[in-house]
């Protein structure tokens, strides 16, 4: 028995082709707060589109953008571009920026002393050890009196960049994630927010001081050349960079994350 293939069944067959290609499954490795919270919130608005969002959470800084790169998650949310520029340089990898979401104010925190001015000579300051939040760590305790740099505007300075340090403060550089475990071990850390938050601390209460409204470091979503303008990525973005969303920032972290749109 021959089948005729239609005009109009061939049109519905590449409509649906269409359809399969742009609606369906899109993966994307978070963070578990605030990134993951905030996909959970508009993943609701993305199966309305057709779009089921698959959070994958990761508790590491390198996984999310090996495995995207990968191509085994499609997009990733959890960094701000001096690391994503720096990964890239690093890893040969070709990920690229497609939206701002929010910035995450930058923090020090102690559970020994309630002011900086009490840190005392020789006290162990704990910063993350890679390059980007490293530097960003080492530029914040500049901007707050405690150290001098032969460059304040170098967001990669390390801590072989310190031209004054006049109390003497030990470096611990250690993996961002483990910062606020081991807070009672040092005197000061500098702790990225989102772990500050999953560890219960509540930045515009607990820092000791805090990066200014004015960060360039806002967090993206971060794709790669193949998949940047898909329209699911649109669609995600869209419902990221809303009025919804920003609401819900607002009100629900309190200033410790603000919107970046």
């Amino acid at each position: 028995m021959k089948f005729k293939f239609s005009p109009l069944f061939a049109a519905l067959f590449a409509f649906a082709a269409i359809s399969a290609h742009a609606d369906g499954k899109l993966s994307i490795a978070a963070t578990a707060v605030p990134h993951a919270e905030i996909l959970e919130h508009v993943k609701p608005v993305l199966a309305k589109e057709g779009v089921a969002l698959d959070i994958k959470v990761f508790t590491d800084y390198v996984q999310p953008n090996v495995q995207v790169a990968e191509k085994r998650i499609d997009v990733n949310y959890f960094q701000h571009k001096p690391y994503l520029d720096e990964f890239n340089r690093n890893k040969g990898t070709k990920l690229v920026s497609v939206a701002a979401i929010h910035v995450e104010p930058y923090g020090a925190y102690s559970k020994k002393y309630k002011k900086v001015t009490d840190l005392p000579n020789g006290a162990t300051i704990a910063i993350p050890n890679d390059p980007s939040n490293g530097g960003r760590a080492l530029v914040l305790l500049e901007q707050n009196g405690l150290i001098k740099l032969k460059d304040p505007r170098n967001i990669l300075s390390t801590v072989k960049d310190i031209s004054e340090n006049k109390k003497n403060f030990k470096f611990k550089e250690l993996e961002a994630a483990t910062l606020p475990r081991i807070l009672d071990q040092v005197d000061l850390a500098l702790i990225n927010t989102n772990y500050a938050l999953e560890a219960k601390l509540v930045p515009t209460r607990d820092a000791l001081f805090i990066e200014s409204g004015n960060s360039p470091y806002a967090n993206l979503i971060v794709a790669r050349t193949d998949n940047k303008d898909s329209a699911d990525v649109k669609k995600l973005i869209r419902a990221l960079q809303s009025d919804d969303v920003k609401q819900f920032i607002e009100t629900k972290y309190q200033g410790a994350i603000v919107p970046a749109f």
